[in-house]
């Protein structure tokens, strides 16, 4: 199951994180991607504690795009240094894998 992957990151409007999902599955490097939010951040930037409120995108996608997709969101966003996070699919029905599998791919777009 590890030839998928599921991407995050987080920006901090609704409209950038709908323009980084349309984007995404336009150029079909994810076949979905779900925009939640709000949601409150904590995190350490620049040595100190801050609170904000973003919205998470979810991209499901194959491992092989990675690297297209992590492009492609540093391109997109406007955070020095966005949150891109690969978890693995360890387990998913077959027919939505086969489904992520048809609409990604360069072949696609």
């Amino acid at each position: 199951m590890t030839d998928f992957i599921q991407v995050m990151t987080a920006i901090s409007s609704k409209e950038g994180a709908q323009k980084i999902a349309e984007s995404t599955v336009v150029k079909r490097l994810a076949s979905s991607v779900q925009v939640i939010g709000p949601i409150t951040s904590t995190y350490w930037w620049r040595g100190k504690m801050e609170t904000a409120e973003e919205w998470l995108c979810l991209m499901k996608t194959r491992q092989d795009l990675y690297a297209e997709v992590e492009k492609h969101i540093r391109a997109s966003h406007p955070y020095d240094e966005p949150e891109i996070l690969a978890v693995p699919v360890v387990a998913g029905s077959k027919s939505y894998l086969e489904w992520i599998m048809s609409e990604t791919g360069r072949d696609k777009a």
